[in-house]
């Protein structure tokens, strides 16, 4: 005998199963260049959150309540590794009670496990001020890193939801092939500059000056982590101008009076560089961090030329 249902309990049957269907998978990213790039994979099959604000520091993030409600709901978390969340992410993992998002599981990803890591010290001594025993962690400014993150995104995404991985994989491609082509341009721009001798307000650019051949031989904090100082600002200054330094790259959160001033005593131009996605307004996806930046940075040493 069949049981006949009424109309309306059918339908409610039949969205409820649609949306199960088709929920999107919720992403948590650390910081918003790691999310960008998510998006760019999962594109309208996953829902991006991102952790840190884009003009905050990523190694001091404001961990807020409402970070445990997020990861308590991710399917996947994504983080830098290397120590750059170490200080506020594994209490907010731990308060999240998410079995998904734990170390071993499909759904934690660490960025950098698959990318090529510079700076690992020798020895891990306090007195060297704050630095990374397992690296450099910010990898992600160089290009070529984020295509490898953004290949082992895909591949797990693939692993948690393998009826869309065609999808992930085409996204991937598209991707890859639009990095590629500015990459290219990128190369060709900052050629003219090669070898430039610039100073950093912390260790934050090694990658990206590496990748472009650019050359860092100073930065205003005496040690990483330790703020400038007279006596150390009162040294950088005749090695700038011996060396010829032309340009002092800085995050969007430091302070600006001091590299403002060793600027107006060198001759140096300051740019900010925006290391996260909407840390500038011009900034709003992975790839046009490095199309403002490079403008900016191109924009500044042909000022100092002139």
């Amino acid at each position: 005998m069949k049981i006949k249902y009424p109309i309306w309990l059918c339908l409610l049957f039949t969205i409820g199963w649609a949306s199960v269907a088709h929920a999107k998978l919720n992403v948590v990213a650390t910081t918003s260049d790691l999310g960008a790039i998510a998006r760019e994979i999962g594109k309208d099959k996953v829902e991006v959150t991102s952790l840190a604000k884009p003009t905050e520091d990523p190694h001091f993030v404001d961990a807020k309540p409402s970070f445990i409600v997020k990861l308590n709901k991710a399917d996947m978390l994504i983080e830098g590794g290397l120590h750059l969340e170490i200080g506020w992410l594994p209490n907010l993992v731990v308060g999240a009670r998410n079995k998904k998002i734990l170390a071993g599981e499909n759904g934690y990803l660490v960025a950098s496990a698959r990318v090529p890591i510079i700076e690992v010290p020798a020895t891990a001594d306090r007195a060297m001020g704050d630095v990374h025993p397992m690296g450099n962690p910010h990898f992600m400014l160089d290009p070529i890193n984020g295509k490898i993150v953004a290949a082992h995104i895909c591949d797990r995404l693939c692993q948690i939801d393998a009826a869309n991985c065609n999808y992930y994989k085409d996204n991937l491609k598209d991707f890859t092939k639009r990095l590629d082509q500015k990459f290219s341009e990128w190369q060709k721009t900052l050629e003219p500059f090669r070898g430039t001798k610039i100073v950093t307000y912390h260790k934050t650019f090694p990658y990206f000056a590496n990748r472009f051949n650019l050359n860092v031989v100073g930065a205003l904090e005496p040690k990483p982590g330790i703020p400038p100082s007279p006596t150390h600002i009162n040294s950088l200054i005749p090695m700038m101008k011996n060396e010829g330094v032309k340009l002092i790259l800085i995050e969007p959160f430091r302070e600006r009076k001091t590299p403002e001033f060793v600027a107006s005593q060198t001759g140096a131009k300051v740019v900010v560089f925006p290391i996260m996605v909407g840390g500038q307004k011009e900034t709003d996806d992975y790839l046009s961090i490095f199309d403002y930046t490079i403008n900016q940075i191109v924009s500044a040493l042909k000022t100092k030329s002139q």
